[in-house]
């Protein structure tokens, strides 16, 4: 499992799984073709299936979470096929992280202004004083917000604030976050991942099908709303990107 990606770096210890996301080993890059947007659902899928997991930790590498572009990955032309291919990602990249049936943990170690609500999915969300959350990749690029942030974040903020935060791809500070709810700790950076496996070391102490359930449970709501919609999405946005207008 730990070296299956480029994008990623996967280690376990202690029944403690932790996913590092990376751009050739610096802070990571959205590619606008396959990258994280492929390779998360894959790891996702790869740790659901991994029995030996008790807790996971997502984190970012560097300064930032996932801030940035990379501009050197670019699409194929734009077609039926070509745009399965990101329906069938953009799918997996949620349904699989929901899929997982053991408690997640995020570390958001700097900004995430691209599928910002990774994160934000997991049952334990830490983020650092430089952490800023914002949707930077969809209606301001001229892209309908359809692959999941559509669903998330007016779940999160509430319908109004989180159209507005989508439409206008407003910046939410780590202060901020920890007062909306969003997060549920601040923590200096330097010490952001250790508290991490101090939450991911407690709930692997625990019975394992309790915490497993727990999980199930918590999340339930979120995959019925996700199965639910992410498809109409990603269908909406495609048909505004095939169409070019």
């Amino acid at each position: 499992m730990t070296d299956r990606f480029d994008t990623i770096a996967l280690t376990r210890a202690g029944g403690i799984t932790e996913l590092r996301i990376h751009h050739q080993g610096e802070s990571a890059r959205w590619a606008l073709w396959g990258g994280l947007h492929r390779e998360l659902g894959e790891a996702f899928a790869a740790i659901a299936a991994d029995r030996d997991t008790r807790a996971l930790i997502i984190t970012g590498t560097g300064s930032s979470f996932c801030a940035e572009f990379d501009m050197t990955s670019q699409p194929p032309p734009m077609g039926p096929q070509s745009w399965d291919v990101i329906f069938r990602e953009g799918r997996a990249l949620l349904e699989n992280l929901l899929a997982i049936e053991v408690p997640v943990i995020a570390a958001v170690n700097g900004p995430a202004f691209i599928h910002a609500e990774i994160p934000l999915l997991a049952d334990i969300v830490l983020a650092a004083p430089g952490a800023v959350f914002a949707d930077k990749a969809h209606a301001l690029a001229g892209v309908v917000p359809g692959d999941g942030v559509h669903v998330v974040w007016p779940m999160l903020l509430g319908p109004n604030r989180g159209r507005y935060f989508l439409m206008t791809g407003q910046e939410i500070g780590a202060a901020e976050a920890l007062a909306l709810g969003l997060v549920g700790e601040v923590v200096a950076g330097d010490a952001l991942l250790e508290r991490a496996r101090e939450h991911a070391r407690a709930i692997a102490a625990r019975p394992a099908l309790a915490m497993r359930y727990a999980r199930i449970a918590l999340t339930r709501h979120l995959r019925e709303r996700l199965k639910a919609e992410l498809g109409y999405g990603l269908m909406l946005e495609g048909m505004a990107v095939l169409g070019g207008a």
